[in-house]
């Protein structure tokens, strides 16, 4: 019998080694995140970046493995996120777990209900298959969170855009303040 190696490795407070796919997304192609446009920021500023372990295969049953990386950037006081999705096939569901930092997981039922639950190192999130989901960095540090999802889920971004998270999170003077649409 043949032992092998993993192909893959994990150190927890590292990043994934192996044959991973990484993004970085730039506040150039991120700007229409944010209620305004923060003019004081470089478009080559690094908001997040994502590395991933895609299944080779995009069928129910197979799981993909990542890591978002959100750094402490403030759009004219509002605090860095991820664009935000649902699933297009809302039977898959994700599990995410905050590796170090802390921040925000928001989330959108289909009728508009917003929601978060607060991250922090070492919580774990289910994340309904059929919710809207995003990441917000509300800290001064790195928000580090490792993600779990059917390699099936694929990304709905156009239902986000058409029917946006109805609140926005703002840093004041240290302080989060919520502001509805």
């Amino acid at each position: 019998m043949e032992i092998k190696e993993a192909s893959l490795f994990h150190e927890f407070k590292g990043d994934i080694q192996g044959k991973v796919e990484c993004s970085k997304k730039l506040y150039k192609d991120a700007k229409s995140f944010y209620k305004t446009v923060d003019e004081s920021l470089s478009d080559d500023t690094i908001m997040y970046e994502v590395s991933v372990v895609n299944s080779d295969y995009k069928t129910e049953g197979h799981l993909n493995w990542g890591i978002s990386l959100l750094h402490p950037v403030l759009v004219n006081g509002e605090c860095n996120m991820t664009r935000g999705h649902f699933h297009e096939d809302l039977n898959c569901e994700e599990y995410y777990w905050c590796a170090s930092g802390s921040g925000l997981l928001m989330l959108m039922d289909e009728n508009g209900k917003t929601w978060c639950e607060q991250m922090k190192e070492g919580s774990l999130h289910r994340i309904d298959g059929a919710h809207a989901h995003r990441l917000i960095n509300t800290s001064n540090e790195d928000l580090k969170v490792i993600c779990v999802w059917n390699a099936n889920a694929g990304h709905d971004y156009s239902r986000v855009e058409q029917h946006p998270f109805q609140y926005r999170l703002f840093k004041r003077n240290d302080e989060i303040c919520v502001e509805e649409i």
